[in-house]
């Protein structure tokens, strides 16, 4: 796109054909962007494939894209309007592999996991590999491959580059006849999703000198560097580095903000004015607030990344003991809400819990790894009855549920919790949905306006808020409704 920025040479990396392997959250959308990158002149500047395996939900995806259609549910306009003029035009997608072969950019946004709720994690790198080794039985020499997915440091040269090296010596190529760089995605989906592609800064480095002088060439050309200035590391493994330590200290702060969200609830404070106060201080601008959770594809897992590199990647055991409690509390941050639940109903045992938004982010239909699953489980094995809602979800991949299109009726639940700050849950008028009912409602992440927690408290609801002291008593044990069997 480059929107103001000076005019860019006309390099094998910055025209020509792009290939984005993966076509998830990142690469689809990544796919759109790069698309959307012009010439002087106005015309596009890439033929754009997109890449995805031939699965269900890979055909699915290629499928979407073909028609016209982002594959998952978005908020954001100009990612919908850019899709519709580029598709048909420069922007294709297909499951064939033999694209490879064409490219003059390869974009990875294939996923690397890791078993992170395990007690002893470990790299689970086999299909991050295989992706790799796919591009290296086909690309062609001079090709960049530009590596986005985030990963443990070291893994483009401990990884991609001697994998590459590997399949393009079996086909009689220069195991460096490839161009290997790191750049990585700050992909952040909802209203914003595209912007925060081409709007965006952005961090690089080569594997050699001349690769990073193609992603530079390549990066200029789609993303508004005039605005946004580029950011060249010393190497890939710094590059990498940035990322994971980026999403760790996001992560590690938020997980300090749950602790004083208890604390907050038992002095009696309200910890959202405390932190207001405390923002007005620009060093401390971007201090997190209290929440439901962490959950996603990145914060959940990348704080464990460094630990995971450092053992298995550079045979040098470290000890994170800040990432890990991080992600640890992170993932208990839900069960704190439902322990709260507990204590005002007197049991979750027969209750019956309305949840308000099941993905991980407000204005994003991604329920991976998302805290309101935590919850669900924990409140059913408790014996609960719990029915969701979300309106950017209609199924529940990880739960293999269907949700309402509409917020339900509140008649006979014991408790609304609303989980994420959803535009719809924002707005909501509370004494035109509540009518007659008057359940304990429960704001587990400032999902609710002052406006609507005092119309709430005046129609005669008890209102608690995480991080908020509590203003009403504890409801009484038993209160009498009819229940309903969860549907879903």
């Amino acid at each position: 796109m480059n929107d103001g920025g000076p005019e860019i040479m006309d390099s094998r990396y910055a025209t020509g054909t792009v290939v984005v392997q993966g076509l998830g959250f990142v690469g689809a959308a990544m796919s759109i962007a790069v698309a959307s990158a012009v010439t002087g002149s106005g015309g596009p500047r890439f033929d754009v494939i997109g890449l995805d395996l031939d699965t269900p939900d890979g055909l699915s995806r290629v499928e979407a894209l073909n028609a016209g259609r982002f594959p998952f549910p978005t908020t954001d306009l100009s990612l919908s309007a850019a899709l519709d003029k580029a598709v048909g035009r420069n922007l294709s997608a297909t499951v064939d592999p033999e694209v490879l072969a064409s490219a003059d950019v390869i974009v990875v946004d294939v996923p690397l996991d890791i078993d992170w709720r395990s007690d002893d994690p470990s790299l689970s790198i086999g299909g991050f590999e295989t992706a790799i080794r796919t591009i290296g039985r086909w690309a062609q020499p001079g090709a960049l491959v530009l590596v986005e997915t985030t990963v443990p440091p070291g893994t483009t040269a401990k990884v991609v580059a001697p994998t590459l090296g590997e399949e393009l010596e079996a086909r009689g190529l220069a195991a460096d006849s490839v161009l290997v760089a790191h750049s990585y995605e700050r992909v952040m989906p909802g209203r914003e999703y595209l912007n925060s592609i081409v709007n965006y800064w952005r961090a690089f480095a080569g594997h050699t000198p001349e690769a990073g002088d193609a992603a530079a060439d390549f990066l200029s050309a789609v993303i508004n560097v005039a605005d946004h200035p580029l950011c060249r590391l010393s190497g890939t493994t710094a590059s990498e580095a940035a990322k994971v330590l980026e999403n760790t200290f996001r992560a590690t702060t938020i997980a300090l903000m749950d602790e004083w969200a208890r604390f907050a609830e038992v002095a009696g404070i309200d910890l959202f004015e405390v932190v207001d106060a405390i923002r007005m201080r620009p060093t401390h601008a971007n201090m997190r607030t209290p929440g439901f959770g962490v959950g996603g594809y990145c914060l959940t897992k990348d704080p464990l990344f460094a630990q995971l590199a450092a053992s298995e990647l550079f045979g040098t055991p470290l000890a994170f003991p800040f990432s890990t409690a991080a992600v640890r509390t992170n993932d208990r941050a839900p069960l704190a809400v439902l322990d709260q639940l507990s204590e005002q109903l007197g049991g979750l045992a027969g209750r019956r819990l309305l949840l308000l938004g099941v993905s991980y982010r407000a204005d994003v239909g991604d329920t991976r790894y998302s805290p309101s699953e935590t919850f669900v489980r924990a409140a059913e094995q408790a014996g609960a009855d719990v029915v969701a809602h979300d309106p950017m979800v209609r199924l529940w991949h990880e739960l293999g549920r269907s949700l309402p299109a509409e917020i339900p009726d509140p008649c006979d639940v014991d408790a609304v919790v609303f989980a994420v700050p959803h535009v719809e849950y924002q707005t909501l008028s509370m004494a035109s949905w509540l009518k007659a009912a008057r359940p304990l409602l429960f704001d587990a992440f400032s999902v609710l306006t002052a406006q609507q927690l005092a119309e709430a408290r005046e129609i005669g609801c008890h209102v608690r808020s995480l991080g908020r002291g509590a203003p009403d008593p504890v409801l009484p044990a038993h209160r009498p409704h009819a229940h309903r069997t969860n549907p879903a």
